[in-house]
């Protein structure tokens, strides 16, 4: 039987992620079973592949065509957009008798039962030509909705480096982001923040400057410019442009000694110290948000680093979830806590259709478990019982479904918290997410620790790898009914034997 399997091409580079159309004609072999025997005509030249076809649904021992190897560890998308859909009939053979296959050497994609009942019967009751079969076969291929799912890309709620993929818009009230000017200024993009630090001192220079030339200009200091007789207001100013060094200069108490106020005027001095307030502020202002902008410890979340797929597998004779995080950092997180959220959308029983459900993945808040003492590399575990979403979900179905699952972990700066009884210190918060495609079902986490010179040491080039366990493939409901059966079978056996060991 592993002779007549299809072999790989040698140069995979020529072919790509599609099945491609072989250069040589390949001439089919036989397989058939006739009184517990098997005549088997090798093939003459099996240089290429065939076309990933799957056949037409089965209804006896064999069915014709190329059989395709087992089901991948990757996602489903992935295996339907390479193969073709299952009620796709399977190209004629060219020359010789078509080749048989039992039912268990061929591996069709999860079709709908609906569409894959009505393609069946209609392809029974009209058949086609072979050159229309083919082509209608191709066009069912590219606008297979499964098909058209894995070519485009899976939209995430939040992406793999935390950021959130939601945009805002339709906003009324724009009022609100102005009350709470101190935030809107620290969230902008940093090209716009260092736009409106320079605008503010630029403007109030310009404005104040522009009130000092219409002053001295008002008073006649301009036009008496070198006459020792003129008591000026504000001395030294010739123009616009010595104006404006005024204003610089007072704002920013340069102080040349060139350029001043005199006493002779009410109005210089009272401008003065109205530009002298409003700088203070916008020092006050610009400087604050300048320096929160620059210590916000938003770029510390950068170095916690989270495990690129997710585990399923026992631990402790019970069916977890598991996966990792680490710092790469030895100044370590400070109270930091972790937390799980699973989005997916649902329908209600009054049907109403609820597109981002949040629910909650219990990470072990009622033993304490989330509170984390992240030092090394962790392995985080979600225990998959009764009140868990996955309860009723095994390996087949978890494929079938779209879901996501963000994980989010805080904690304060040690560098910010320290004297914690003085300041709240500032909190440092990490984002990821994962998808149902992302999920290893029956895999477990290596060991990236090792004792060495006295002291632990972490191999972070060992943190994203994965080795495959013995896990049964069905759901934690299923396993858990099947060990109350047996546990049910045992003390039924149990007294039974007692009742015969008592005498008569």
């Amino acid at each position: 039987m592993l002779a007549y399997l299809p072999r790989p091409p040698t140069d995979t580079s020529r072919y790509g992620t599609f099945p491609q159309k072989p250069d040589l004609p390949a001439v089919p072999g036989v397989l058939l079973k006739d009184g517990g025997q098997q005549v088997a005509a090798t093939a003459a030249k099996r240089g290429a592949p065939m076309p990933n076809c799957p056949s037409a649904p089965r209804h006896s021992g064999f069915v014709t065509g190329e059989p395709s190897g087992p089901p991948s560890r990757g996602s489903l998308s992935t295996q339907q957009h390479r193969g073709r859909p299952s009620w796709c009939p399977p190209p004629a053979p060219q020359g010789g008798v078509p080749r048989l296959y039992p039912l268990h050497a061929l591996s069709v994609a999860n079709i709908p039962n609906s569409s894959r009942g009505k393609t069946s019967a209609r392809s029974s009751t009209n058949p086609t030509p072979e050159g229309l079969q083919s082509r209608r076969c191709k066009l069912l291929e590219e606008d297979s909705p499964m098909v058209q799912a894995g070519k485009r890309q899976r939209q995430r709620y939040v992406t793999k480096v935390g950021k959130c993929q939601v945009n805002l818009g339709n906003i009324q009230d724009k009022k609100r982001f102005l009350s709470d000017i101190f935030t809107t200024i620290v969230d902008l993009k940093y090209r716009w923040f260092l736009f409106v630090f320079m605008m503010c001192y630029i403007i109030t220079w310009v404005v104040f400057g522009f009130i000092y030339f219409f002053d001295a200009w008002v008073r006649g200091d301009i036009g008496h410019q070198g006459d020792p007789e003129w008591q000026a207001c504000i001395e030294n100013v010739d123009g616009f442009v010595s104006a404006l060094l005024l204003s610089v200069e007072s704002q920013r108490t340069i102080g040349y000694g060139t350029r001043m106020v005199t006493a002779n005027c009410a109005e210089g001095v009272i401008l003065l110290m109205a530009q002298s307030i409003v700088g203070s502020m916008i020092d006050a202002m610009m400087v604050g948000c300048m320096f929160v902008k620059i210590s916000r410890p938003k770029k510390r979340a950068q170095t916690l680093i989270f495990s690129k797929n997710c585990v399923i597998s026992h631990r402790d004779e019970k069916l977890c979830l598991m996966f990792r995080v680490g710092d790469l950092r030895e100044s370590h997180m400070v109270d930091a806590k972790i937390r799980a959220k699973l989005i997916k959308s649902r329908q209600t029983a009054e049907g109403e259709f609820i597109p981002l459900e949040q629910s909650e993945l219990n990470l072990g808040y009622d033993t304490g478990e989330d509170r984390l003492f992240l030092v090394e590399p962790q392995i985080i575990c979600h225990v998959i019982n009764r009140h868990s979403p996955f309860w009723d979900m095994s390996a087949e179905s978890l494929r079938r479904e779209q879901f996501e699952i963000i994980i989010i972990l805080e904690g304060i700066v040690e560098a910010t918290g320290k004297c914690h009884c003085l300041a709240a210190g500032m909190t440092c918060q990490a984002r990821t997410s994962y998808t149902e495609d992302e999920i290893l079902w029956g895999y477990r986490f290596e060991p990236c620790m090792s004792l060495e010179k006295g002291a632990f040491q972490v191999d972070y080039s060992r943190f994203e790898m994965t080795f495959e366990v013995q896990t049964p493939a069905a759901s934690a409901k299923e396993l858990h009914e099947l060990k109350e059966l047996e546990q049910q079978e045992h003390s039924t056996l149990s007294l039974y034997w007692d009742h015969l060991l008592q005498p008569c």
